[in-house]
């Protein structure tokens, strides 16, 4: 499997780097680092905030081969050395991104510090229901999938009360490349790492949407059960009135539970 090249995008205040703890933010399948502007807007004065956008979405360029999701952590951990090197982070993400969370503490965990999963899962959907979509996504490009992303992404009455937002989203899926998002269904066809949650010793926050049919409540509660059976330290927390991008339906809720996290964290030296 190919390492795909990732691109990231600051959501904190132009400063140098290494002044204040570094938080890497990861999107979902089909979004951009627009998922995570208004939450980083409230963390930005405490940390410095950076965003990396999927293969083909957003500012990161289009994918020319396939990749699994341990290759987008790896190139992860490679965008992060690229401005910080050899630097320890905190990390959240949301369903995709999420799951690349999940693969950087089992396969980097030395470099976090902290790991929110949200609105994830340690297993996402089922390989058919992925292949299926991956070659949809293929014959007839990004837009044919925006009238079910809007209904699975956002909680009832989210695009009357955000409409702006939600535009914002909905295009960003639009203007995704297709081969590169048919080629991230396809890593999350292969994405299963529930055997595995017993590795993962960095603290970590599984959060979810009351109201998410795509990684529901009780996919956090089973990374929060596994990493602690592995002796691990990890909560689960369900968001009322969210659906499956907590950081856009609910940014000041998130930004409060990554603070708490991440400053417990910083306290408690934690890293792996």
């Amino acid at each position: 499997m190919a390492k795909p090249i990732l691109k990231a995008v600051l959501l904190s205040p132009q400063r140098p780097l290494g002044t204040h703890p570094l938080l890497v933010v990861g999107p979902s399948l089909g979004t951009s680092s627009i998922l995570w502007t208004e939450a980083a807007s409230l963390l930005g004065a405490d940390f410095d905030v950076v965003a990396w956008d999927l293969p083909g979405h957003g500012v990161s360029p289009a994918a020319t081969e396939p990749f699994d999701v341990a290759g987008l952590a790896d190139a992860v951990v490679d965008l992060v050395d690229s401005i910080a090197p050899g630097e320890t982070f905190h990390y959240a993400g949301v369903s995709l991104g999420g799951a690349t969370g999940l693969q950087l503490g089992i396969k980097h965990g030395e470099r976090l510090k902290s790991l929110s999963v949200q609105c994830s899962g340690a297993k996402l959907g089922t390989p058919e229901g992925w292949h299926e979509r991956a070659e949809t996504v293929r014959g007839q490009g990004t837009p044919v999938m925006i009238q079910g992303s809007a209904q699975r992404w956002f909680a009832p009455g989210f695009m009357d009360r955000e409409p702006e937002l939600g535009s914002r989203l909905l295009h960003a899926l639009r203007d995704t490349d297709r081969f590169s998002y048919a080629y991230c269904c396809e890593a999350l066809a292969g994405y299963d790492v529930r055997a595995e949650l017993g590795s993962i010793s960095v603290p970590t926050q599984a959060l979810a949407g009351a109201l998410d049919t795509v990684a529901p409540p009780s996919f956090a509660e089973e990374i929060a059960e596994g990493i602690t059976a592995g002796g691990g330290t990890a909560s689960a927390v369900t968001l009322a009135g969210v659906a499956h991008l907590a950081p856009v339906e609910a940014p000041a809720h998130v930004a409060e539970l990554l603070r708490s996290l991440i400053t417990w964290s910083e306290s408690h030296g934690a890293t792996k």
